[in-house]
C-alpha cells in the first residue's frame, strides 16, 4: 500500500514516530512513537490544515511511503464508539491505538478519517519489528496554495 505524509521540510525525512511520541495524537500515547499518514494526498494536506497554527504556513514537503499490503489492520466507523470523530479526541481512540501496537501483529492501521469519515488515515507503528520494510518512495517539496491560508 502506498500512503502519504505532509510535513515541515526540515523533519520531512524523520519517519521514527518521535513527534508523536512528543505529542500524541487521536490514536496514540505520549511516548509512544508511530506515524500518521493519509491514504490519499488529500486527506494528508487535510489533517495537516487542521493542525497548523493560524497564519503560519511553513515550507512543507510530501513523502510517499510504502508499507506491507500484508501488515495492515483495518477499523471502520462501526468498529468504533459513537463518538470518535469528536475533537478533541476521546482518550478510549489512543487506548485502541495502544493495545493495537502492544498487540504488535501489523505495522499499519487503516482509520476512518475524523474530518471526512470516507477517507482513511493510516497509523504505522514505528516499533514493529518489521517497521524496516516502511520505504519513503519519495520526497518532494509540497506547493501550499496560500488561497488556503484564509482557512488556518
Amino acid at each position: 500500500m502506498i500512503v502519504f505524509r505532509i510535513a515541515k521540510s526540515k523533519r520531512a525525512s524523520d519517519i521514527s514516530g518521535s513527534g508523536a511520541a512528543l505529542y500524541p495524537g487521536r490514536w496514540n500515547k505520549k511516548g509512544t512513537p508511530v506515524l500518521y499518514t493519509g491514504e490519499s494526498k488529500e486527506i494528508a494536506l487535510l489533517e495537516n490544515i487542521v493542525h497548523i497554527p493560524p497564519l503560519i504556513a511553513p515550507k512543507l514537503d510530501i513523502l510517499e511511503i510504502e508499507i506491507p499490503d500484508s501488515s495492515i489492520t483495518e477499523l471502520t466507523t462501526e468498529d468504533l464508539p459513537p463518538n470518535w470523530y469528536k475533537f478533541p479526541a476521546p482518550v478510549i481512540l489512543a487506548e485502541i491505538g495502544q493495545e493495537w501496537i502492544e498487540n504488535g501483529k501489523t505495522i499499519a492501521l487503516k482509520v476512518p478519517s475524523s474530518i471526512i469519515y470516507t477517507a482513511n488515515n493510516v497509523v504505522l507503528n514505528c516499533n514493529h519489528p518489521d517497521y524496516k520494510a516502511v520505504k519513503i518512495l519519495s520526497r518532494k517539496e509540497f506547493y501550499f496554495d496560500s488561497r488556503l491560508s484564509k482557512y488556518l
